[in-house]
């Protein structure tokens, strides 16, 4: 059975520079072979849920004032019509036709770089509560099931206001915070997760929610979380990667 996974995609530039964070991303696609992905990226935000039917899902570059090589990249992988019409059914969505936001080929071209896996992509409905989004995860669950792969793509730490040079030290309020967050994974506390904007530094590292609410999501599709990486970039991106069981 697949794991699923939150990734902290980070800056668009993961895919083409050298991080800790992008080494550990081409290290763990060797070690899945999922049939299919379902994404819920923080880049697609809508009020309804929708899902896109695209048989040949286009690169977005949905960014700007980055070196021309990032521009030319494209991540050709498939969609896959009918998984993406049963989850519009299972779970009243809306079909429609969009491609793959930098959220969702940024990481997928370091951990699946054939791109020869199928992509569906899910919106993240912004407005819906976050029981509302955790509840989402757990009718994506059984996908597992099915060799499936489901990720929530967003950032564990993301302040872009704040955003220093590449090694920079990782301040304190970013720490203090994501390290919140892994105590409570790691105890698999849902309640403190569920009103995680009260914790200390929570609107510091997230001024809007959506780059956390896929951590949600990806909370929602199975149990105890374990943390498989854990590094800073940009001094204020925490790049954290969490499974769950």
């Amino acid at each position: 059975m697949q794991p699923s996974l939150f990734i902290s995609h980070g800056s668009p530039m993961l895919a083409l520079t050298k991080t800790p964070a992008h080494d550990f991303l081409r290290e763990l696609g060797q070690a899945l072979r999922p049939k299919a992905v379902v994404v819920v990226s923080a880049h697609w935000e809508s009020d309804r849920l929708l899902v896109s039917t695209s048989a040949h899902p286009e690169t977005i570059h949905d960014f700007g004032g980055f070196p021309r090589a990032l521009y030319e990249c494209q991540y050709p992988a498939p969609g896959e019509p009918e998984l993406a019409r049963r989850l519009a059914r299972e779970l009243n969505a809306v079909p429609t036709e969009r491609g793959l936001d930098h959220g969702a080929w940024v990481p997928l071209s370091l951990m699946l770089p054939e791109a020869n896996v199928p992509v569906v992509s899910l919106s993240l409905p912004v407005q819906w509560s976050n029981a509302e989004l955790v509840a989402l995860g757990g009718k994506l669950a059984a996908l597992r099931e099915e060799n499936i792969l489901v990720i929530g793509s967003g950032s564990l730490t993301h302040n872009l206001m704040e955003l220093q040079a590449q090694g920079s030290e990782m301040p304190a309020w970013v720490g203090e915070f994501a390290d919140w967050v892994h105590k409570r994974l790691d105890a698999d506390d849902r309640t403190a997760l569920l009103d995680w904007e009260q914790a200390r530094y929570a609107r510091e590292n997230h001024p809007t929610s959506e780059h956390f609410q896929p951590l949600l999501v990806a909370m929602g599709t199975g149990g105890q979380a374990e943390r498989l990486h854990h590094s800073v970039e940009h001094g204020v991106l925490a790049m954290d990667v969490y499974a769950f069981a």
